[in-house]
């Protein structure tokens, strides 16, 4: 932990973006539970690093700006060029040019470690994350409710547990083919089942009262306009029947043979599923004592 806050503090985020989340403790979490074997140190701090970027840059696309701002920033990332970051906000340019260098950083250490150049896949990755992101926010801009499925579509990418797998399976090097990342980047059940777990748990956790006009984030909120005689009760219900679904799609893959993928990468995927309950509940509070507890005691 003291590796992984010397690095937080030299980046400067927090400092130079003044709604920049600090919590490398919860982002640690992330990266310990995934990667959890001794021998993975150095592999902890490298994914520990686009962890706290996700958590970020959730935050420009939830509350610091604008949609035509976010619709740029998401531009500037797709297109992977530093010099199409010029019209941007101060706090989005800092936040690109972070990005750049984390993603590039990991590229480094995958390819000196595994002899493969992951960067194609990572941007890839960094701009289909962006994608879902605006889309989410103009439905709330517009105070659009899309449909559940609609919902889901995007919401099994914004939870960023692709994002997470994808930096996993080069860290680990285990299996590297152009088929295996062909497979990684269609969504295959090992990653968006627990990437549902993640979106519906926190959504139950910070799903309103059915009451609120327009679209607040959650999938509670699209599943009441679909069906308008369910009450909030059954609504959840339904959402925890949805979770204990992707739970036995997820147990099923894992103990089957997960090809094209390794072990160790099955295990990453159900032990970030198994770390949600930690990281949310259905209260919307982060237990942050828990955390501290299991890091520091």
């Amino acid at each position: 932990m003291q590796e992984i806050s010397r690095w937080w503090k030299d980046l400067g985020l927090a400092e130079q973006i003044s709604f920049a989340r600090d919590r490398p403790s919860e982002w640690f979490m992330w990266a310990m539970t995934m990667l959890s074997e001794p021998q993975f140190s150095r592999h902890r701090i490298e994914l520990m690093k686009p962890v706290s970027l996700i958590y970020i840059i959730d935050d420009i696309f939830d509350v610091y700006g604008t949609l035509d701002e976010l619709m740029l920033f998401t531009e500037a990332i797709k297109r992977w060029d530093i010099a199409s970051i010029d019209l941007l906000p101060s706090h989005m340019k800092i936040c690109c040019m972070a990005l750049h260098n984390i993603t590039n950083e990991i590229a480094y250490f995958v390819y000196k470690e595994h002899r493969w150049n992951p960067i194609d896949s990572l941007r890839r990755a960094w701009g289909e994350l962006c994608d879902a992101f605006l889309v989410e926010a103009r439905w709330y801009a517009s105070g659009h409710i899309p449909k559940p499925e609609e919902y889901l579509k995007s919401a099994v990418i914004s939870s960023a547990m692709h994002m997470l797998c994808v930096n996993i399976f080069f860290l680990l090097g285990e299996q590297i083919t152009k088929e295996s990342i062909d497979y990684l980047e269609g969504h295959p059940t090992i990653i968006s089942s627990p990437a549902m777990i993640l979106r519906l748990v926190d959504d139950l956790g910070k799903a309103k009262d059915g009451n609120q006009e327009g679209f607040d984030g959650s999938y509670l909120e699209c599943y009441l306009k679909e069906n308008p005689n369910s009450s909030v009760e059954n609504a959840k219900k339904h959402m925890k029947g949805m979770i204990l679904d992707a739970w036995k799609r997820l147990n099923k893959e894992c103990l089957s043979s997960p090809e094209p993928f390794s072990r160790r990468f099955a295990q990453s995927s159900l032990n970030g599923a198994r770390l949600v309950r930690t990281m949310y509940d259905y209260d919307g509070h982060f237990p942050e004592n828990q955390v501290n507890s299991l890091l520091y005691n």
